[in-house]
């Protein structure tokens, strides 16, 4: 086997084999084999066994494909540091690569052969090895899963199996989300459309059990076997394999049994039914949004996970345009809007699939958007979601926002929607309009407490601030008293009660679906405000402005409802206007400088004042 993947590792690489000269050949391919030896010490005596004795030869028939078999195995190294040895970086000027050919990389200074030898060589050849041997493959532990991963695991272009220890949350809040609906309904098919290491599908079967059929796909084959390994790793059975060449490893009963598919998203979405689908490609997924809505069963969910930040956070505005067809600009609050352009393509795509949607969560952090849908099946709710996609005018010197009203005749001047009045004191072109964005709610109340109350049950408390925030944030309220219910009164038994159980798997809407559809019209909540202000962002100059527990006790005081967001952590949720806002924050901000003492103070008070002045409505 180990002259078979050298066989084959030399094929990989004969693109950028260096074909040099016989008798310099020879004299590379010794030094090569030595190295080979000391990084590879585990093979010693397989290689010992196996050895061709044409590899030793000095023949000229047989020493470029020596030369070449040396220099493609010498890059498979443990370390990078041995990879480096092979050239001297401490030198100054330009140096070759040792591995490729100078028509394919010309000569460079040390900093860009590194990191050549680091992108190129070093982690595509152990990728290879691990593949292979499976030798160098790392353990990590998260939500009482195993998963084995690769050395490169944390670079997604070089490694098929990519992990994020900073994803964690994400996938917590998919898990509880999951969990909820497991509640409504069971047992549920689920689908991970794109499995890499397969951490989110193996904790939905470990922690919910035979509630839940899990399926994990990828189209990659070492993500694949990857897989099937981790299913082996957390005693799980995969569903078509042998039991008998198994059995030997696990000596307990399997958790669950798990279905490992190799295929494209699109494909297996069309192909078949689930009731739950999670979307995280790595980067935008409004490619697959139109296969997720074909065959989502009716109130089952749809949660997609998008991490293009650059184009979501308003840093490539060409690409946004291209995937969202929006156009947005950099804002304060623009990570909301990159959750309400993400809703908005969403609900798009559903209509097309005679679908419409009821928001669950929308959650923007640093490093991705989780968007979680409800899908409602039929023409009369798929007509209902385009109409909240609207266009947003945005001021652009004082950043007031308001959704622009649809009206049955043209609007001569649309700055008269805003609460501002920049258009006549600022010559030009003061807002522009940006959209179209979802200007419906980003959360459901009733559902991110039973969110918080499956965290609470399945002990993930990394979550639970997290989640309390956003119930927060639905209801636009300071309160942090949740009633969680206690461990005897089981959620079933009051959904039962309540008609909100149905069986799963047929189109047809039965009565327990019917009566969830009015509980849903009869229990609308109050829509929380769209936007938030950030108090630093509109902070008066000279002024000491109040801590922010103490200004949103102020906003209250002043007949406004008023929360904090996820958003932002120095943000403001209000129904109230931006000059309403200046102005209870002008009203409680004490000035740096008290009384005028020199000139210099003097220009600060006036300054002060000034800003004051033109703060207040």
């Amino acid at each position: 086997m180990a002259e078979l993947q050298k066989e084959e590792s030399v094929q990989l690489y004969q693109e950028d084999a260096d074909n040099s000269g016989s008798t310099a050949g020879e004299a590379k391919a010794d030094h090569e084999e030595s190295n080979i030896q000391q990084c590879d010490e585990g093979k010693e005596a397989e290689d010992a066994t196996n050895k061709d004795p044409k590899d030793e030869s000095g023949a000229s028939n047989t020493s470029t494909s020596s030369t070449a078999a040396a220099e493609k195995h010498i890059s498979i190294q443990a370390q990078l540091t041995d990879l480096e040895n092979l050239t001297d970086l401490d030198e100054t000027g330009k140096k070759l690569c040792p591995l490729c050919s100078e028509e394919k990389f010309k000569a460079c200074y040390n900093h860009k052969l590194r990191r050549h030898l680091q992108n190129l060589h070093w982690k595509v050849s152990v990728e290879f090895e691990v593949s292979g041997k499976q030798s160098f493959c790392e353990i990590l532990k998260e939500s009482d899963t195993n998963v084995q991963v690769l050395p490169n695991y944390s670079t997604p272009q070089n490694s098929d199996s990519y992990f994020s220890c900073k994803m964690k949350t994400n996938r917590q809040l998919v898990f509880c989300a999951l969990a909820v609906l497991s509640e409504e309904r069971s047992p549920l098919e689920c689908l991970d459309a794109f499995g890499a290491t397969g951490i989110m599908g193996l904790q939905w079967a470990q922690h919910l059990c035979s509630t839940v059929k899990v399926t994990i796909n990828d189209i990659n084959e070492t993500s694949v076997k990857m897989i099937r390994e981790n299913c082996h790793l957390n005693h799980m059975r995969v569903q078509g394999e042998n039991d008998d060449s198994e059995g030997e490893e696990l000596d307990e009963e399997p958790l669950s049994t798990i279905e490992v598919t190799k295929m494209d998203a699109n494909v297996l979405m069309h192909l078949r039914a689930f009731d739950f689908i999670h979307l995280d490609p790595y980067g935008t997924a409004v490619n697959y949004l139109d296969a997720a809505f074909r065959n989502v069963r009716n109130l089952g969910i749809v949660s997609v996970t998008s991490t293009d930040t650059s184009s979501l956070y308003s840093k490539t505005l060409n690409v946004t345009l291209r995937h969202y067809s929006c156009h947005i600009i950099r804002t304060e609050y623009y990570k909301e809007l990159a959750a309400r352009m993400v809703i908005a393509t969403v609900a798009r795509a559903a209509a097309r699939c005679n679908k419409g949607i009821k928001v669950l969560l929308a959650v923007a952090l640093e490093h991705f958007v989780l968007v979680v849908v409800r899908v409602l099946r039929g023409p009369t709710q798929a007509d209902e979601s385009p109409k909240k996609i609207q266009q947003l005018i945005h001021c652009q010197w004082c950043e007031e926002r308001v959704f622009l009203k649809e009206g049955s005749m043209l609007e001569e001047n649309l700055y008269r929607q805003l609460p501002c009045d920049c258009h006549g004191s600022m010559p030009g072109k003061t807002a522009v309009e940006l959209g179209p964005l979802w200007s419906g709610s980003l959360f459901n109340t009733g559902f991110l407490r039973r969110m918080l109350f499956e965290a609470v049950q399945h002990g993930m408390d990394e979550i639970q601030p997290l989640v309390k925030s956003l119930i927060c944030e639905s209801e636009c309220t300071t309160l942090k008293q949740f009633s969680i219910p206690g461990p005897a009164r089981n959620v079933r038994q009051v959904l039962a009660k309540n008609n909100l159980l149905f069986p799963v798997g047929k189109r047809k809407m039965q009565e327990g679906a019917g009566n969830v559809l009015k509980r849903m019209k009869s229990e609308v909540p109050v829509e929380h405000p769209a936007f938030y202000y950030s108090i630093h962002r509109h902070s008066i100059r000279g002024m000491n402005m109040p801590k922010l527990n103490k200004f949103l006790q102020y906003l209250t005081e002043a007949g406004f409802r008023v929360s904090r967001t996820h958003f932002d952590p120095t943000g403001v949720r209000t129904d109230a206007t931006l000059a309403q806002f200046k102005s209870v924050l002008t009203k409680y901000s004490v000035p740096t400088y008290t009384t005028v003492q020199t000139g210099g103070h003097s220009h600060v008070s006036e300054e002060v004042k000034l800003d004051v002045e033109f703060a207040s409505p």
